[in-house]
């Protein structure tokens, strides 16, 4: 309860919308648990699958604590090189349900939100490698290190539907690399910081880019592929040039 009372439903609102890789091919996804000061809350997963000359992508997210049951629903067509085209996103909340649709509109990024029943609609910068980045959803984590990849890890954008909405730069930092195991087996591990207005998303990929963990900018919460660990856990002091 000391968490919501701090960041108040509403808060838990924008948490939940505050939202080279054209080289894939075929589905990826992955399973993860979703925890708060390493016990785990919850669950997340996502699927990426090549369709109609682009991507589709899916993810779900559920997290049930004390003061917070929360389900989040994502559907997006993303372009051949994991842009986006169009988003629909459904959650509930406490009983609270939001749902958000969004697509380019010319030089605006067009987005449409319904709570608590209202509606309002918002025209926001367009940028083309921005990702819809709901907190907690893997999928959305994903797509942007295969951006990240492919832009060499600048020009970079999220796209936040809180409140009105707005679209914030994306300062990623390249950290020295770990080691971990996945499934048992040993894997080289990259290391990413992702700045977005201010705060700092932890993000650990396997060799092709793909997800394995991420420290959430909203304390003590992380997300962890199922059967991947990784050892030591720590941070590095410094990120290396780039």
């Amino acid at each position: 309860m000391k968490l919501l009372h701090r960041i108040g439903v509403p808060g838990w609102l924008a948490i939940a919308l505050c939202v080279g890789g054209a080289q894939a091919a075929g589905a990826q996804g992955g399973q993860f648990t979703v925890s708060q000061n390493g016990h785990a809350v919850g669950t997340a997963s996502y699927q990426i699958a090549q369709a109609d000359g682009g991507f589709a992508s899916s993810s779900t997210v559920k997290v049930s604590m004390q003061g917070l049951e929360y389900a989040l629903s994502k559907t997006e067509q993303l372009d051949g090189a994991h842009h986006v085209l169009h988003v629909v996103l459904s959650g509930v909340v406490n009983g609270t349900a939001v749902n958000v649709i969004g697509k380019p509109d010319g030089a605006n990024f067009l987005l449409n939100t319904s709570a608590n029943g209202r509606a309002s609609t918002s025209r926001l910068d367009a940028h083309a490698n921005a990702v819809f980045l709901p907190d907690f959803d893997p999928g959305a984590l994903q797509t942007l290190l295969t951006l990240a990849a492919a832009q060499n890890n600048r020009d970079l954008w999220a796209i936040v539907p809180k409140q009105a909405g707005s679209v914030q730069a994306i300062q990623l930092a390249t950290y020295a690399d770990e080691q971990g195991t996945l499934d048992g087996k040993p894997i080289s591990v990259h290391h990413l910081v992702a700045t977005i207005a201010g705060a700092e998303t932890y993000l650990f990929s396997g060799p092709d880019d793909e997800l394995l963990q991420a420290e959430l900018a909203q304390p003590g919460f992380a997300l962890v592929r199922k059967g991947f660990v990784l050892a030591p856990p720590k941070r590095p002091p410094a990120p290396t040039d780039h």
